[in-house]
């Protein structure tokens, strides 16, 4: 039965039609649980039974482009610290980076909301000399942090839970290392994602997966050296809106969140198609192009080999990294994995992702990127009339992803 494809590409819906037989993957909507009253009454109950010491609190937060509801829920959760004897001036606010570009004040009120203006902010910088030393991992891989963090009376994170495409999982420990670290040690914990025995991705780096994931494993071991004090987890719906907020602490809390959020966002599929459609979600899941690869990550492995993934991502903001591009412009997959292999910077890990997909699937775009950067890439761009035409001309079999940047194929144990 001929049926319409309703797909969000950065802040607008685009409607495609299909005449033959689709399947349909989405993830099941959270229930919305969330209030600030609510909100109010779980902190207070846990800054009761814990003992904080709350004379130079740290809270740490994400950036614009991994949204949590902060202009709602961040008032409730300072307003509560103030309550429990915290000196408005004596809070700090860390906008956990890692190695992203900052952000500008306009974005920041608009992500933040009226707390923007009311209290003291920090833009992480990954380089610098205001780390200290904690030690290092198991895998040798130093431990290094801000020294502010370090002396933080107390460390509180705040942000959402999501999948991770080699980490497991993004949000809660994440938002202190790789989120507030150092850009060498952040490299250092990168470079886990090869395989540079086989020369290959290390098979265990996958979204959803923490136990012998040996990234997620060295992000533990960096989490013991400072973990946070109090740990506040966003299960965010598909829309960006916050449905449930979880509040504790420690590695068990942590893994129950990650749980929570993917029993609705992991899906089992028995096979693989020869087209997928998929959209990132929309603004601001593609806001870039390295955001939007996770969405092409996640959607990719609905395709069969040989087969053409078609996925519509914005990227307003453009490639979103200066440290991407560099590796395709070395001509092959061998050439970048050496380079990366000697030394591991930037969105590498990221390049040779993405080439890797490459190599298996063909992948089109519909997207605001140069057409100059697609072709490096190696992506074809289409209008959204070339993308209906693919699905006119297609007689195989065909899926349909809408939110692919939160949907995930295969779950994986904890």
């Amino acid at each position: 039965m001929p049926s319409t494809i309703r797909l969000v590409y950065g802040s607008q819906t685009i409607d495609l039609d299909c005449k033959s037989e689709v399947d349909r993957y989405a993830i099941r909507e959270p229930a919305n649980q969330a209030t600030p009253g609510g909100f109010a009454r779980q902190l207070e109950t846990f800054l009761q039974s814990t003992d904080l010491d709350l004379s130079r609190p740290a809270v740490v937060v994400a950036d614009k482009t991994r949204l949590c509801g902060y202009p709602q829920y961040l008032p409730v959760l300072l307003d509560s610290m103030v309550a429990r004897g915290a000196e408005p001036e004596a809070i700090t606010l860390y906008i956990a980076y890692g190695t992203h570009m900052s952000q500008d004040d306009a974005d920041s009120r608009k992500v933040y909301g009226p707390c923007f203006d009311q209290y003291r902010w920090v833009h992480h910088r990954c380089e610098g000399d205001h780390f200290v030393e904690l030690g290092k991992t198991p895998g040798e891989i130093p431990v290094r942090l801000r020294a502010d963090i370090a002396d933080a009376s107390c460390l509180i994170t705040f942000g959402a839970i999501s999948h991770h495409y080699f980490a497991g999982y993004g949000g809660g420990r994440k938002l202190i290392f790789p989120g507030l670290g150092e850009k060498s040690a952040i490299y250092a914990n990168h470079g886990l994602f090869l395989d540079r025995t086989a020369r290959t991705l290390a098979p265990a780096c996958q979204p959803g997966r923490v136990a012998g994931n040996p990234l997620a494993e060295d992000l533990a071991a960096h989490e013991s050296f400072r973990p946070a004090d109090l740990a506040i987890h966003g299960i965010l719906n598909s829309h960006g809106e916050v449905c449930e907020l979880l509040v504790g602490r420690g590695r068990a809390h942590f893994h129950q969140a990650c749980a929570r959020h993917a029993a609705h966002c992991e899906v089992r599929a028995d096979r693989q198609y020869d087209l997928v459609i998929a959209s990132g979600g929309g603004f601001p899941k593609d806001i870039n192009f390295i955001q939007s690869h996770k969405a092409i990550h996640h959607a990719a492995a609905f395709v069969r080999d040989g087969g053409h993934l078609i996925v519509l991502a914005e990227c307003r903001d453009g490639v979103g990294s200066q440290t991407f591009l560099p590796w395709f412009e070395l001509g092959s997959w061998d050439a970048a994995f050496d380079g990366l292999a000697e030394r591991y910077v930037g969105n590498g890990g990221t390049a040779l992702a993405m080439m890797a997909k490459l190599r298996r699937i063909r992948i089109s775009l519909v997207t605001a990127l140069p057409r100059a950067v697609a072709d490096t890439i190696g992506v074809e761009c289409l209008s959204v009339d070339e993308a209906q035409a693919c699905i006119d001309a297609h007689k195989a079999t065909l899926a349909v992803v809408p939110n692919a940047a939160m949907l995930v194929k295969q779950a994986h144990d904890l």
